[in-house]
């Protein structure tokens, strides 16, 4: 057996050693990425995470995979933003309502009545106010990689059909675990019940709550519609989605890894609005033929007039009031 001399040993530990680091240095360490997300597996959020995941693939060879944790896997949407803001997560899809307690300038994107449309909205988010926003996740643990599409969020009961702010008065309305969220349905005259999304379908079916808030989508994919059967157009809030890393994973890649993910974040992000379009017509359809009824015009004047207080007390952080300002000035 061939025996390496110690000048022989030492050149083939510095050849070693220069390997490894060049390896480091080109991000070429294979890696899979967890990524989660609350929705069912056909779900267009869920889709754009797997086709993310096979841009990345492609583009580095092999080297980098998105496993995606879906249906809450990998828990609720409060408790995967608190591991993927500690790490444990690498990859989050969330509602800006949630992750808002984290990240300031999140609540303003879930302000009610915000939005004049959803074509606004994706104008806001596809512009210079999007990226400002993206890029003020870092300092608490995330970097904001891409915006999904949501749609309207509105309410819906088994109660009684909601045409006037009058008619919320006294209902148990679920929200999400969002001060926000809360202070909103309060301000309409109902009661708030903060949920998770996995429990709402239990507390419609016991009574525990008489409705919720959600889009098209989610009323029907979570079978909601089959217990609330009363949906209005309220159309209050028309907060997207968005897609983080965790900081710790994101500062493990290099700076061309880096670049790979970003693209295919907002390549997925496009791919996934294609996607809700059509889910968002299917559910209203199926909505429809299991005989919800569905209150389309309501004076929303009223319900605007009741978000006054919100804004109100938005409007003390001067940073928050100018970020408003300047959404709706975006035509």
């Amino acid at each position: 057996m061939q025996v390496l001399s110690r000048a022989e040993l030492s050149r083939t530990g510095v050849v070693f050693v220069a390997l490894l680091l060049a390896i480091c240095a080109t991000g070429a360490i294979a890696r899979e990425f967890r990524a989660a997300d609350t929705q069912a597996e056909d779900y267009p959020t869920v889709q754009a995470l797997r086709y993310m995941g096979a841009l990345i693939a492609e583009r580095t060879g092999g080297r980098h995979e998105i496993k995606v944790f879906h249906s809450r896997q990998l828990g609720e949407e409060k408790e995967t933003i608190a591991q993927t803001r500690a790490g444990a997560i690498d990859l989050n899809r969330t509602n800006v309502a949630l992750i808002g307690n984290f990240v300031p300038a999140m609540n303003v994107l879930a302000m009610p009545f915000l939005f004049r449309s959803i074509e606004h909205m994706q104008k806001v988010l596809d512009g210079p106010i999007g990226t400002e926003i993206l890029d003020s996740f870092e300092p608490y643990g995330f970097v904001g990689l891409a915006f999904y599409d949501s749609g309207a969020r509105s309410i819906y009961n088994s109660v009684r059909p909601v045409k006037s702010v009058a008619d919320l008065n006294g209902l148990r309305i679920r929200v999400q675990q969002s001060d926000l969220m809360s202070e909103m349905v309060r301000s309409l005259g109902a009661e708030p019940v903060e949920l998770p999304y996995g429990q709402v379908l239990t507390g419609l079916t016991t009574r525990l709550i008489d409705g919720a808030e959600n889009n098209w989508p989610s009323f029907v994919t979570t079978d909601h519609y089959r217990h609330a059967g009363y949906y209005t157009l309220t159309e209050h809030t028309m907060s997207p989605e968005v897609l983080v890393i965790s900081l710790k994973a994101w500062q493990s890649l290099s700076d061309d890894d880096q670049k790979i993910f970003r693209e295919a974040a907002l390549r997925s992000s496009r791919f996934m609005r294609e996607k809700w379009r059509d889910l968002e017509e299917q559910s209203q359809r199926k909505a429809e033929a299991a005989g919800v009824i569905i209150v389309k015009t309501i004076d929303r004047k009223p319900f605007e007039d009741a978000m006054a207080g919100i804004y109100a007390r938005a409007a003390r952080d001067p940073a928050t009031a100018a970020l408003i300002e300047r959404i709706r000035k975006v035509e």
